[in-house]
């Protein structure tokens, strides 16, 4: 998890011209709408709050005016989908949205997790048991100051507990109304299909992105049952952004950036794509939403595809 967040941090440097916000005042909404659990739609491209906490997601962030900044100028952007966890600081990236947005604007949804505890920093141990996944949808919930959640995931399946206890946990929540739509992360079609004989299945929270793509068949399956697919850490771009790397060469002839071209796609290749690409930087953010204004061709998808 450490090196997944240190090479998040390196991916935005800008080094050629980069599609402009400045004509578009809410350029997310160019990247398409998709309806979570079929009524609750969202524009595809969203934000993840993970990177507003302090390093190795843990305590409050060095500047904390500015991740407020952050999350409010997502919104200016069109940003209608926010993803977050309970384990984001732990509790930080909660509380820094409720004191940016609330009272919430109309169709934000706000989307967060439970199921994993954090004994420092850097440190994720699973915690599935239905007692504890209650109690933190019950904190969320006054984190957050709703009184429903948009969106609660199982931040991991607990290989401790029997999974179908954990399945029914959520399901038991949204049948008392705490919960709208549920959500797994870091699942296999195998445990998507034993989940959705217990519980509705409105999304799914995978590593995917054009450098790390073990997770084909679950977004295919997704992509034919409906249901979004989350795509976390979606700009590690690896190699292919190296300086006489394809990507590196396609943003040129773009005029766009590496990581631009890599959110494109990933919108482009999956109508249930969601991705949600984290900063903790206003500048960043918007360099990020520009990538909703890229049109890539079926050409250059597949160029992409084979790198």
């Amino acid at each position: 998890m450490s090196r997944t967040i240190e090479a998040i941090k390196h991916h935005m440097e800008p080094t050629t011209p980069t599609p402009s916000v400045g004509s578009h005042k809410r350029p997310a909404i160019k990247s398409g709408t998709f309806a979570i659990g079929g009524d609750l739609p969202v524009h595809r491209l969203g934000y993840g709050a993970m990177q507003l906490t302090g390093p190795g997601v843990w305590g409050e962030p060095a500047d904390r005016g500015q991740a407020i900044a952050v999350l409010r100028r997502a919104v200016e952007l069109g940003i209608n989908l926010i993803d977050t966890a309970d384990s984001y600081g732990p509790h930080v990236s909660e509380e820094l949205i409720r004191e940016a947005l609330h009272p919430y604007p109309k169709g934000l949804v706000i989307a967060t997790k439970a199921g994993l505890t954090r004994p420092g920093p850097s440190r994720w141990v699973p915690l599935g048991r239905p007692e504890y996944l209650r109690q933190e949808c019950e904190m969320s919930l006054r984190r957050l100051g709703i009184e429903c959640i948009d969106l609660f995931q199982l931040h991991r399946i607990d290989p401790k507990v029997p999974a179908d206890d954990q399945f029914g946990a959520l399901r038991d929540l949204q049948k008392e109304g705490k919960i709208r739509h549920v959500g797994l992360s870091e699942v296999n079609v195998v445990e998507i299909e034993a989940a959705r004989c217990i519980v509705t299945v409105a999304t799914v929270q995978n590593q995917y992105n054009l450098a790390h793509r073990n997770y084909e068949d679950v977004l295919d399956y997704c992509t034919r049952e409906n249901i979004g697919f989350i795509p976390w850490f979606p700009l590690a771009t690896g190699d292919l952004a190296k300086p006489n790397g394809a990507l590196t060469r396609i943003a040129g002839q773009l005029g766009a950036q590496p990581a631009q071209v890599a959110l494109a796609w990933l919108l482009k290749r999956s109508p249930v794509m969601l991705p949600i690409p984290g900063t903790s930087k206003v500048k960043h953010l918007e360099e990020n939403v520009a990538a909703a204004l890229l049109d890539i061709d079926d050409s250059t998808m597949e160029e992409l595809a084979n790198t």
